[in-house]
């Protein structure tokens, strides 16, 4: 990674080197024998995937910030040219592990179990003419070969579209100089293609590799000098400005379409390919050699999940579990009437997440139910959860706030806001200027004793049936008066924009999340400094927010012990002396995707819980509308604390620490159990572990008594330790 300027060491850590680190752990599970070797695979695809939105969005955002003329320095203290070419050096490191990994580790296992990429000269007669014959019907018909020359400009190639590029010279005399023709792959056949073996292996070969053994006859007339499969990466940041003459909906889906005329950031290219193939394409897409990446191997990595879902062998997976469903009470009549009597939690994807389906569904066909809110940010095709809408809007009132600019899922949610109304859901878009990030379903029913009650599902996931198997999340069912009523005004704020003074319990971005998550972690430091317990314990997908870590270190400078999990990007700099020495942070990458925002305060033994959908993030605290609830329930919190964070504190098998110059570690030691927190909460699903089976950990060192004496100012964010 990039080596620390020779200036004074910054208290934070850069959140794109923090980010590439992230996906290099990511790297490191594909590279880890112990997982089955299909989820190895799946694993690679996965960083490569990361990559390709770390160079659509990061990277393409600091070229376009130099090209504005800035170079501004980030709360690390590097200046966006440094941070670009500190990035780029990484990157093209990250990019040869990632096909070492492939060359010398993924084939030779898949090849030893039988499943074997071929290349042309490996197959057999039959697997040829099968090859042969699928190229002639399927892949032929959907090809346009083009030649550059002065009639025929450069094509349009899409983002991330696997092309092929050949140089080519004219059969005929009196032709001057090579030409250079342009063939894109169709994104509708799978990259990988299934053919026939006589030696009962499971065998494929690149569709490239197809494609390109048959371009000579799509090139007749001329001669094929060289060949070389290539892929673009464009600047797929969306921009936007809004215009009174026109509506959010037909502002992005404008911009839907002028985004494919993005910037090229990044060119990948075989590594074999002749040197003036790369030229032409560098200087066409106006690329700096630095953005030029050589593959070893498939030019599109992610595209290698296709032989995770192809092969049928599921003993090179991950073993599938079962979730727990939710049960209701016997003496309980439906699922309103047990969120009546007790908050539920639910645990995903451990604890199935029917019950939230259910729960909506339940609201859709309940006569008593009169009017259902919901929140989409992201959806899956064929949802239960639009069905439910759709048809609750026939018989009640049901209004539905659609995030339009869901990264990546714009097209989508545009479809599904035209569905909605169609159907007659009341579909708005949130506010202006912010993204509608919360997680929240609200009903309104008038119960059997006559009371009109309203019922709340509160997450820190998507509404996404497909994503929750996989991703880590937690929800919570409830009829809490209190909770429900600041439901119901985050619903009236994200309508009308109509702002209150206090949500409480909730704790809402952009009006009182930060202050409140500030104020949170400043008890904790009086706390301490009073000698009384005091611990804070959060979990997240990212930390960067400087205000939130200047507190954290304030708060550990006190005597605060702090245990932060926290997956991804991560700028706190943890370990440094007379500052955060007391900070521990943890990142977790293992089956399931960690998703789930938590957070724990002692709060002088009175302990308060809160989940929600933000991360410590600015953009969550301050450019979105999020929500963070709090967990009530005496039981639930007795679970949330000895079984979940307990649990994520225990790991020592796919958790690694920071460490103060932004590396991580493994923390698996002599003589302690291996524990694997998420392997731990499939069995509890199963009902083969309890809290007693996670095993103690290291406790934390005790806060030093400190003797009477001035108060010490925390040093200054700037300055050097």
């Amino acid at each position: 990674m990039r080596k620390e300027p020779q200036r004074a060491q910054s208290l934070f850590l850069s959140r794109d080197e923090s980010w590439l680190r992230f996906n290099r752990r990511v790297l490191e599970e594909a590279e880890d024998a112990s997982n089955p070797l299909l989820e190895r695979v799946k694993f690679l695809a996965i960083t490569a995937s990361n990559l390709d939105e770390f160079f659509e969005i990061r990277i393409a955002g600091v070229l376009q910030r130099i090209e504005d003329g800035y170079n501004d320095a980030s709360p690390d203290g590097a200046t966006l040219r440094e941070s670009l070419d500190a990035m780029k050096e990484e990157t093209q490191r990250f990019v040869a592990d990632q096909y070492r990994c492939w060359n010398k580790q993924l084939l030779p296992a898949m090849r030893a179990e039988g499943i074997r990429v071929l290349a042309w000269e490996e197959m057999d007669e039959e697997a040829r003419r099968f090859a042969t014959d699928y190229y002639q019907r399927e892949v032929d018909p959907l090809l346009t070969p083009i030649t550059i020359d002065p009639a025929h400009p450069f094509p349009r190639v899409l983002n991330k579209a696997m092309c092929l590029a050949l140089l080519l010279r004219r059969k005929r005399r009196g032709t001057v100089g090579p030409v250079l023709g342009v063939l894109t792959v169709p994104r509708a056949l799978p990259r990988f293609v299934r053919i026939p073996s006589s030696k009962g292996s499971e065998d494929f070969i690149f569709l490239a590799d197809l494609i390109e053994r048959n371009a000579s006859g799509m090139y007749r007339g001329y001669e094929i000098l060289s060949r070389a499969a290539f892929r673009v990466t464009r600047n797929s940041n969306l921009y936007f400005q809004e215009e009174e003459s026109r509506s959010l909906l037909e502002t992005v889906r404008a911009e839907l379409h002028n985004r494919r005329k993005g910037d090229a950031v990044r060119l990948e290219i075989d590594s074999q390919a002749d040197p003036e193939i790369v030229d032409r394409l560098r200087v066409n897409f106006e690329l700096d050699e630095s953005l030029v990446y050589h593959t070893d191997g498939p030019v599109n990595l992610s595209r290698t999940m296709t032989l995770y879902g192809s092969s049928s062998r599921s003993e090179l997976k991950f073993k599938p579990f079962v979730p727990r469903e939710l049960r209701l009470n016997r003496k309980s009549i439906d699922l309103f009437d047990e969120i009546r009597h007790r908050d539920i939690l639910l645990h995903h994807p451990y604890d199935s997440y029917d019950g939230v389906v259910g729960f909506i569904e339940a609201g859709a066909r309940d006569p008593n139910v009169v009017s259902m809110k919901q929140t989409l940010y992201r959806t899956s095709a064929d949802s239960p959860i639009f069905q439910a809408l759709t048809e609750a809007a026939q018989t009640k009132e049901v209004t539905a706030v659609v995030e339009l600019t869901a990264r990546f899922d714009e097209a989508s949610n545009i479809r599904w806001a035209r569905d909605l109304e169609d159907a007659g859901v009341q579909v708005f878009h949130g506010i202006v200027g912010l993204k509608t990030h919360c997680k929240l379903s609200l009903q309104v029913r008038r119960d059997p004793d006559g009371v009109v009650r309203r019922y709340a599902h509160l997450g820190t996931g998507n509404y996404n049936p497909d994503t929750a198997r996989f991703y880590t999340d937690l929800s919570l069912l409830t009829a809490d008066p209190e909770i429900t009523g600041a439901v119901h005004s985050v619903f009236n704020y994200l309508t009308a924009h109509s702002e209150s003074d206090d949500y409480r319990p909730l704790l809402v971005a952009p009006l009182t999340l930060a202050e409140s998550f500030i104020r949170l972690i400043h008890r904790e430091a009086e706390h301490a400094a009073a000698g009384r317990p005091a611990r804070i314990i959060a979990k997240m997908n990212s930390l960067l927010e400087q205000s939130i870590v200047e507190a954290l270190y304030a708060a550990a400078h006190a005597g605060v012990e702090i245990d932060l999990v926290v997956r991804g990007i991560c700028s706190l700099r943890p370990g440094l002396r007379n500052l955060s020495e007391r900070i521990r942070v943890r990142s977790i990458v293992g089956r399931f995707l960690e998703h789930s925002r938590l957070y724990y305060f002692l709060n002088g033994g009175d302990e308060e819980y809160y989940c929600g959908s933000a991360d410590w993030m600015p953009r969550n605290l301050f450019e979105r509308c999020e929500v963070i609830y709090p967990i009530r329930d005496a039981q639930i919190k007795t679970r949330v604390r000895d079984e979940i964070l307990a649990g994520y504190l225990a790991d020592n098998v796919k958790a690694r620490q920071l460490q103060p110059d932004g590396s991580y570690i493994r923390l698996q030691e002599a003589g302690r159990p291996a524990f694997n927190v998420q392997e731990y909460f499939i069995k509890v699903a199963e009902g083969k572990a309890d809290i007693a089976d996670i095993p103690k950990p290291q406790p934390a060192p005790e806060p030093k008594k400190r003797p009477s004496q001035p108060k010490k100012r925390m040093p200054a964010a700037t300055a050097a330790d």
